[in-house]
């Protein structure tokens, strides 16, 4: 046979709890080890690969595995081995895992109704792994050599403290073996526990210190009110602020791989949750104001007034994909004019102007950057072309290597300018123009025309005909060709104020139409293009944010009959996925009485998806 090359884990099974920067995943009965994803983590490295619990005499059948917060996981097991020969089970074990950040705990209990005493052995074996995230995204295996002085595990920077009151604890150099020798009395219960502490002094990243905020109300649907309340429970668990400044929080981009700062990803999940917390939208803003570009270099992608992409500890390197990004990356076209947008809806929800005045010198360097640095090639539009080598090769929120695709399935050439971000570009010039009126600032005025410039240019360079309709192109290639295939980018520019009424509706009809629409949502690609394939990253899978930007645009544009179908839709993905929806999900059309087919290496929780549970919740009122 022939050896099977790394492949990235698949998601769609495990089961995890968190609590950012601290994550840990398993299967259903508790196994941690018996899957690629399997571990726990701290920040960018996974300390632990495996946990095996060995009882005594019998062995472990999980009957219920449920998770009452995201920070919590239930196991039941029944231990049949050291029952009676009747047919109810009398001896059963629980455990209920706990984490926070940089803390991992285990009880564990075993109850007998049965009499007489008994005398059960525990065993629970740990194997160290201190393994690199980016290498366990690549599915490739550390060999990092670790050090054990009977309380502390450290492997370089990272180190785990073990807690185990009771257990005999000892090492033999591949894993850790804790063993208790526990006493349960005639119809009694024992319990025993563990835990962890996980440090890494070089984390970029902390839990913040700002607390949480209430939730919505629930609306009238149960069903929102259910995506709602575990929608804003995994949205305070993906919490995250800089060291330096522990009271400003963001939203993690999502679990596992983006535990940490994402221009885009915040930035649209704090939009799109505005009316949950309108707080960590501020902070979001604030935090990425700090970062902002200040010069020109090609190996970072960054520009004055830039806003970042993404920070991490240290460089990363995905081998499997030929990117290499250093730890303060600037590769994104869109987070920049996004910033300015999210600007604008807090100060109309609930930022006064005095507050505004803060981030003005942040707001004219994006507006600058928007106006003077965008457009990189002269096209006459923001575009983006990664001039490092070794950078993203596509910079809009479909970063894939073959997002951008002709109806005939061929790739574009770069410089790419895509569409949405013209429509970003053109709603930040409009209301940042007001921003800088409310603070008696110049320069609206020449905003104002900037906007009027792009939205006529767009119109006479995006539009294409094929045999599916008319609609603005995902793009224009390095030769200003439009490039021509029908996708979800034209949902993004709903409500912008880039198009008119007549086509904001000619979109939306092509959206709940049958090439894009799932049933669950909305496809990345239209089925009438040759390379839509269902279980495409970003060519014909549903993306539940990008769905939800739709939606979000289509109530801005007062298109309630189009808002609602396509609520209803997102709503029934959620309850498709217990509430907890992914990343993204397959693009297969929906088949009466049965489910959404997942996307087998999805994220979950991811920020975005979960924060269009609020747009959703806003539809449905």
């Amino acid at each position: 046979m022939t050896p099977t090359p790394p492949l990235q884990p698949l998601l769609a099974d495990a089961v995890i709890a968190f609590d950012a920067p601290t994550q840990v995943w398993a299967d259903d009965a508790g196994r941690m080890g018996t899957a690629p994803i399997h571990g726990i983590y701290h920040g960018d490295v996974r300390q632990i690969r495996a946990v095996e619990m060995l009882v005594d005499g019998s062995s472990l059948e999980s009957i219920a595995c449920s998770s009452p917060t995201p920070q919590r996981v239930v196991l039941t097991d029944v231990l049949r081995g050291l029952d009676d020969e009747s047919a109810d089970p009398k001896v059963r074990l629980d455990r209920e895992r706990v984490v926070t950040p940089g803390a991992f705990s285990e009880r564990i209990q075993l109850a007998r109704h049965l009499g007489g005493p008994a005398h059960i052995a525990l065993t629970v074996h740990l194997t160290p792994d201190f393994a690199p995230m980016q290498l366990v995204k690549a599915g490739m295996s550390a060999e990092t050599v670790w050090e054990w002085d009977g309380t502390t595990c450290r492997a370089g920077e990272a180190a785990f403290t073990l807690t185990a009151p009771g257990a005999s604890v000892s090492s033999d150099g591949e894993r850790l073996t804790l063993r208790w020798d526990v006493e349960v009395a005639p119809h009694g219960a024992a319990s025993v526990d563990w835990s962890l502490v996980l440090t890494d002094p070089t984390l970029v990243v902390t839990s913040p210190a700002a607390p949480v905020s209430e939730a919505l109300e629930a609306p009238v649907d149960p069903r929102a009110a259910r995506w709602l309340q575990q929608a804003t429970a995994d949205l305070a668990a993906l919490r995250l602020a800089i060291p330096d400044h522990p009271d400003d929080a963001f939203y993690a981009a999502g679990a596992p791989w983006f535990f940490t700062l994402f221009g885009r990803d915040s930035i649209w999940a704090a939009r799109l949750a505005l009316d949950v917390d309108p707080r960590i939208a501020v902070s979001t803003l604030r935090v990425l104001a700090r970062l902002q570009g200040t010069k020109h270099d090609a190996t970072t992608a960054e520009a004055p007034g830039k806003i970042p992409h993404e920070l991490r500890s240290g460089a990363l390197s995905l081998p499997n994909e030929g990117v290499h990004l250093p730890p303060l990356y600037y590769g994104t076209v869109d987070a920049t004019p996004l910033w300015v947008c999210l600007l604008a809806d807090v100060h109309d929800a609930a930022l006064s102007t005095d507050e505004l005045r803060e981030f003005l010198p942040a707001l004219r360097a994006a507006l600058n950057w928007m106006t003077e640095h965008g457009d990189a090639s002269g096209s006459g539009f923001i575009d983006y072309a990664d001039e490092s080598g070794h950078g993203l090769a596509n910079q809009g929120w479909k970063d894939s290597g073959d997002s951008i695709q002709w109806r005939d399935g061929h790739l574009a050439d770069g410089p790419i300018a895509l569409s949405e971000v013209q429509a970003y570009a053109y709603e930040a010039a409009v209301r940042g123009a007001a921003l800088l009126d409310a603070l008696d600032e110049p320069g609206a005025d020449e905003l104002r025309t900037w906007a009027a410039d792009l939205r006529a240019r767009f119109r006479d360079a995006f539009w294409v005909t094929t045999t599916e309709g008319h609609y603005p192109a995902i793009a224009l290639d390095a030769h200003g060709a439009a490039v021509d295939t029908l996708t979800s980018n034209i949902g993004h520019l709903l409500g912008t104020g880039l198009l008119d009424a007549d086509e904001e509706r000619a979109c939306a009809e092509l959206l709940v139409g049958p090439s894009l629409s799932s049933g669950y949502g909305i496809r990345t690609m239209s089925t009438g293009a040759d390379g839509y394939w269902p279980l495409s990253y970003h060519g014909g899978s549903v993306w539940v944010h990008d769905t939800a930007i739709a939606l979000h645009g289509m109530l801005r544009s007062g298109l309630a009959e189009h808002a609602g179908t396509v609520a209803l839709q997102l709503l029934d993905s959620a309850e498709g996925f217990d509430y907890r929806v992914p990343e993204l999900q397959s693009g297969d059309t929906r088949v009466p009485g049965g489910r959404p087919v997942p996307y087998p290496a999805a994220c979950r929780p991811q920020a975005w998806s979960a924060a269009a549970a609020v747009v959703c919740a806003q539809a449905l009122r």
